[in-house]
Formats: C-alpha cells, sequence, structure tokens
C-alpha cells in the first residue's frame, strides 16, 4: 500500500475504534486498534487509543508502558499526560496523577476532563486554594463556545489544521468571538500565515484593548514580520502595566536585537538571567548578542553557560563552532559525541551537535570523520525539511519569462529615484559579508543587516495561499502600474528608515535577493546591486558545513546546493543580460588577492570617494549577525580559498553535479 492509502485506512479505523469506546465497548476497541498498529506502529492517536483502552479493560501497566513508547515520539501530546494522570487515579496514586495532569493542562489548558479531575484530586488531598484554582479553570472552560473549547485544544497538541477547520466556520457563523479571533490568529501565527494573523489581532484589540495576552501575540506576530519598532512598542504598552512579566520582557529583548539595540538586549537579558540563572535559551541569547558586538570572550562564558544549564544543548555548542575561531577542548568533544548517541538528545540537539562535531574535527585535521559529522547533521536537518528545489527552478524560469530586456525597459522612471540602497546579493557563504564590512568601513555608508524587507514585498505580492507550483510572482509584476512601483519603493525606503543613523548609503544584505533583481529594479531603479560570487566548489562546500538559524533550506544536501548554485547562475546570467551594467560582480578571491583593487572598484561602481578606512574594515566596530562575523574581524585571509580540498574524495559527486558551473561561474 503506498502511504496515502495506509494513512487513509488507520484514520478510518481510529474512527470505528472511537465510536466503540463512546459505546464502552472497550475489548473490541482494544483488539481493533492494536490491529491497526501493525500498519502504523508509532502513530500518536493508535498509541493513545492502545492506552485508553487498556485502561478501560484494567491492563494499568501495560497502559503505562504504551504511554511511555507514546512520550519517546510525542512529549508534548496534552492528552498522553492526561491519559497517565488517569491510570494514576485508577491506581489510587493522588501524587503522580496530580503531576501528570498538571503536565496536560500546562501543555494544554483547553483540558475540561483534566482540569475537573484535578480540582477532585486537590479537594481529597485537602489543596483548597488549588482546587479553587483549578475549579475557577473549569468556570472558564465552561463560557466558552464549545467550539473555542475544541480547536484550541487541538491547536495546543499541534493539531492546526483540524482547529482551522472548527474554529473558522464557527467565526463565520457568529461574528466577532474574541476568542475564536485570537484562536484563528494563533494558528495563522503557527502556519505563517502573518498577514492573516496581523489583521485578526489588531481587530481584537479594538474590540477589546485590555486584552493583553492578545496584545501579546499581536507584538509576537509584528515580530515575525520583522516589524521590531511596532513590536517594541506593543511590549512596552505591556510592561508599564505588568514590568516583570518574563515573557514580555524576553520579546523586548528579541525585538531589541532586531533593531540592532544590542546593548539595550544585552542588559535586558542579564537582568532576565538574576531571576532565571538556570534559562539556557538566555544564556544563548545573550551570547549572540555579545558575539554581534564583538565581545568574544563574554559570548564564549555564556555558550558555555549555556552547556551548563542544558549538557546536550545542541545550539550552543553550534554556536561556539560557529565563532570559526574557538577550539573545543578533549573533554567538550567527548560530551557533544556522548549526547549525539543518546536516545533522550531531540532531533533538532542532535543535528546541532553534529555540526559542531564537524567543525572540531575539522579543526583537528581528522577529515574523514569530520565529514562523517557533517554528512549525519545534512541528513537530519534535510529530514525535517519541506524544500523542493523545483519550486526556485520555476521561480527562476518565471523570473526569464517575465522581465525581459523589453518589459523592464518599458517601465524606466516607475518606483522610487532615490539612491540610497546598496543591494549585496549572491549565495551565502560567498564573501558577502565581507564586501558588507569594507563599504560600512566608509564614512558616507551605513551597515545594517540581513534585510527581510524585500522578501516580504515578494510574499505579499504573491498573495493569500500561494499556488507554489504555479505562484502567482512573478507574473503579478506585469499588472502594476509605475505608480504602485513608485509606492513599494517609498515603502521599502521607508520600512528600512529604523535602521539608519543618518548616512545617505545603506547596505542590505539579504543574500536570496538575487532571485528578486527585476523587482528591486522597478521599486529602486538607483539602487546599486554587488553580486558577491565565490568558486563554486569552495561555496558549496561551506555551505554544507554550515547550519544556518533559519531558512536557506537549500544547503542541506550535495544535490539541493548544486541545483541551486546552477540555478543562480542561470538567474545572473539573465540579469546581465536585461540590466547591463546595474550589477557589479565580485568574486571572492579576487578580493584576497588584490584587496586595494577590488575596494577601490567596489566604491567607483558605489559612487564613493576612495577612504583608507575600506581597506582596515577590520577595525571597524560594528554589529555583525552573520557567520562571519569573527572573520570579518581579522585582516584578509586566504584559510577557506580551498578548504574543500582537504574533502575532495567525499566532494567528489558534488563537483559532477556542478558540471560546467565550475567554469561558467567566472563568466
Amino acid at each position: 500500500m503506498n502511504a496515502t492509502a495506509v494513512d487513509t485506512s488507520v484514520e478510518q479505523g481510529l474512527q470505528r475504534v472511537r465510536e466503540w469506546q463512546q459505546q464502552g465497548q472497550h475489548a473490541q476497541a482494544l483488539q481493533a486498534v492494536q490491529a491497526l498498529a501493525l500498519d502504523a506502529p508509532n502513530h500518536r492517536d493508535v498509541l493513545h487509543l492502545i492506552a485508553r483502552s487498556q485502561r478501560h479493560v484494567g491492563q494499568l501497566q501495560a497502559a503505562l508502558a504504551t504511554l511511555a513508547q507514546l512520550e519517546q515520539g510525542h512529549p508534548q501530546f496534552s492528552r498522553l499526560h492526561e491519559e497517565r494522570g488517569l491510570c494514576y487515579v485508577a491506581m489510587r496514586n493522588a501524587p503522580q496523577a496530580i503531576d501528570a495532569l498538571l503536565r496536560a493542562v500546562n501543555i494544554n489548558p483547553a483540558l475540561p476532563s483534566s482540569w475537573h479531575m484535578l480540582e477532585g484530586l486537590y479537594r481529597m488531598t485537602g489543596d483548597a486554594a488549588n482546587a479553587a484554582t483549578a475549579a475557577a479553570h473549569v468556570a472558564t472552560l465552561k463560557r466558552l463556545a464549545p467550539e473555542v473549547v475544541h480547536a484550541t485544544s487541538l491547536f495546543s497538541d499541534g493539531d492546526l489544521e483540524p482547529a482551522e477547520n472548527v474554529i473558522r466556520p464557527y467565526l463565520l457563523r457568529v461574528g466577532n468571538d474574541v476568542e475564536a479571533m485570537r484562536l484563528l490568529a494563533r494558528i495563522g501565527l503557527a502556519r505563517d500565515v502573518l498577514d492573516d494573523a496581523e489583521i485578526l489581532l489588531d481587530a481584537v484589540l479594538k474590540i477589546a484593548p485590555e486584552y493583553h495576552a492578545a496584545r501579546y501575540d499581536y507584538a509576537c506576530v509584528l515580530f515575525e514580520r520583522h516589524l521590531y519598532q511596532r513590536a517594541c512598542e506593543e511590549v512596552e504598552k505591556l510592561l508599564v502595566i505588568t514590568p516583570a512579566h518574563l515573557d514580555y520582557r524576553t520579546l523586548y529583548a528579541s525585538a531589541s536585537v532586531g533593531l540592532g539595540e544590542h546593548e539595550r538586549a544585552i542588559a535586558l537579558y542579564r537582568e532576565l538571567l538574576r531571576d532565571l540563572p538556570g534559562a539556557a535559551e538566555l544564556h544563548l541569547s545573550l551570547a549572540h548578542s555579545l558575539k554581534t558586538q564583538g565581545r568574544r570572550a563574554e559570548a564564549i562564558d555564556a555558550y558555555r553557560a549555556a552547556t551548563t544549564a542544558r549538557p546536550n544543548f545542541g545550539d550552543a555548542y553550534w554556536s561556539l563552532a560557529n565563532l570559526k575561531t574557538y577550539a573545543f577542548g578533549d573533554d567538550e568533544i567527548a560530551r557533544m559525541r556522548s549526547e549525539v548517541a543518546s536516545p533522550d538528545t531531540s532531533l533538532v540537539d542532535r543535528y546541532h551537535l553534529c555540526f559542531a562535531l564537524g567543525k572540531a574535527l575539522e579543526d583537528r585535521g581528522d577529515y574523514a570523520q569530520s565529514w562523517r559529522h557533517y554528512e549525519q547533521g545534512n541528513a537530519l536537518k534535510r529530514s525535517e525539511s519541506r524544500y523542493r528545489p523545483e519550486i526556485i527552478e520555476t521561480n527562476t524560469r518565471r523570473q526569464i519569462e517575465v522581465c525581459t530586456r523589453q518589459f523592464l525597459a518599458s517601465r524606466t522612471g516607475a518606483g522610487d529615484p532615490s539612491p540610497d540602497p546598496i543591494f549585496i546579493v549572491g549565495l551565502p557563504r560567498a564573501g558577502s559579508t565581507l564586501i558588507e564590512q569594507i563599504l560600512a568601513s566608509h564614512s558616507l555608508v551605513e551597515g545594517t543587516q540581513e534585510l527581510a524587507d524585500i522578501p516580504r514585498i515578494v510574499l505579499d505580492l504573491q498573495g493569500r495561499d500561494p499556488n507554489l507550483d504555479d505562484p502567482r510572482y512573478p507574473g503579478v509584476l506585469a499588472e502594476l502600474q509605475p505608480e504602485d512601483f513608485r509606492r513599494l519603493g517609498e515603502k521599502y525606503l521607508r520600512d528600512t528608515r529604523i535602521y539608519r543613523s543618518g548616512k545617505p548609503y545603506f547596505i542590505d544584505k539579504m543574500p536570496n535577493n538575487f532571485r528578486h533583481l527585476g523587482l528591486i529594479h522597478l521599486l529602486l531603479p538607483n539602487a546599486k546591486i554587488i553580486d558577491a560570487r565565490r568558486e563554486p566548489m569552495a561555496c558549496c562546500f561551506s555551505n554544507l558545513k554550515q547550519l544556518f538559524a533559519t531558512g536557506q533550506e537549500f544547503t542541506y544536501s550535495i544535490e539541493d546546493i548544486a541545483r541551486y548554485y546552477r540555478t543562480y547562475l542561470d538567474l545572473m546570467q539573465h540579469w546581465d543580460e536585461v540590466l547591463p551594467g546595474s550589477v557589479l560582480r565580485v568574486h571572492h578571491e579576487d578580493v584576497v588577492d588584490d584587496l586595494e583593487g577590488s575596494v577601490r572598484r567596489i566604491l567607483d561602481f558605489c559612487g564613493l570617494p576612495f577612504e583608507p578606512d575600506c581597506l582596515q574594515f577590520h577595525k571597524t566596530e560594528r554589529s555583525v549577525r552573520t557567520a562571519s562575523s569573527e572573520q570579518v574581524r581579522r585582516p584578509i585571509f586566504r584559510d577557506g580559498i580551498d578548504q574543500w580540498t582537504r574533502y575532495a574524495p567525499q566532494l567528489a559527486p558534488l563537483k559532477e553535479m556542478l558540471a560546467d558551473a565550475l567554469e561558467r561561474y567566472r563568466a
């Protein structure tokens, strides 16, 4: 049977089992659901219903064993903890029943039966205060519409589509129910449908401006949309009311990082850690801000504090490796090996640890073992990715079809004429941070960060519920009028002003913007565009050993990165043909071999006078948020030019897949 057929068969079987359980036919239900387990042995709902049936027929130890198996794959599934609590109730073990039920409601507050059971257990044990709290939760859930309670429960357990299928029709039927609107917005946030979530929460706050939980959700949506200033403003309103609230303070610190206000963020993280000294994530966030500010020793201490707080915290180990200059000790390597091998280590921690071990062993010259860990880390990361290379390739074909020379020439004069932005594009790990640091060392140029504003405009042009196989963008560009391009150009400049301090020019270093140079030219025809390019084997290898915080999903397999690099060459060749002279190509190897000549060429292209500080870029003090942050604080170096050759046997498939790109990249 194919996967779809198996899924359908299991879902139909689960429905029958639920009906038998409702009818009290638990032995029959148990037999049926155990048969389903033969086809779906690790299915969340199959295991849950097995445990439930086992409890009803009196097999309590077997039920607890089934729940332990379920917890291995789904530790945050509230119903498993609720079921465990009910098993302990049947065994008359009130303390363990309370612990399990509390864990259930902490994950999923919309569990009326758990709250009701907790109320009874607390009364039985003489805990009147907690009994009253549980009773209050029961009363609150009773006041809500059943659809809201049911959908909230589904949402809390990660069942986003079923939750939306319950709450959206309810809202269409009843109109303005602020709880339902907030829930639908939270579903939108979880599914990355941020424009819908923002609209819904804005409407909720107009109806109920004192609804603090909704305002916090609204700030979270603004943060995810990279609207950091507005997010800060919303959190500030909440902090006036509840200044000690940990979630508000944490979000405020994160939004401050987004604004580049790292000193403020560092102070906020240190204050939070005084209240929560064992919070590994806070140590990590503090370390990131310290690293961005160039405070390397303090950053290392904070990263180590994160590993002390949580010994299997893969992100903290990887962040140490990602400094590029940190040398792991024998004890750290042994600890990482142990955590990778432990069955208790999560997938996310495991692949972070694999990348960290790859770097640690590379630094020691053990290239065979290093590659084994890089390969394992990439495979684990790719396993959770939904990246489809054909989507990027389709977009590239559409860009070439739509953005012809005639199309762009016929719209000359559209857009905002401001010359302020300097876009640096290309692949990650291609030398763009070095070019950014050189330019940011100039007195007339503001170094910012990888700004998300162009990708956000693209998402808006795509529209809601985009068809990835037949996208609306870039074809939609033909429908826009000159005033639309000017409006979007003005919006870009307005939204990015928050990152500027008054210098006439600023840098936008989002590498993936190479896919949107036609759009950029239409919005900002006088912007400068620099293509940072690196030899393909070196560039692709550098990406394969880099674990990115977000995005760049094409970097986690040899085939994906090779296809992406070739697609990049195809599209850049097209931009060269339709926008002749508009893009300056800067090869990383040329910058390394002839720094001064490359710097003068870059400055001439940007219309900037030569300044010696651009040659002393490593002395420029500024925030650098990319993986190259430590490298650009040193003079020019050749370390990475031929690093890939140490892995030549393992990279033979990459060389074959790149094919003519090995010569074409210099064309």
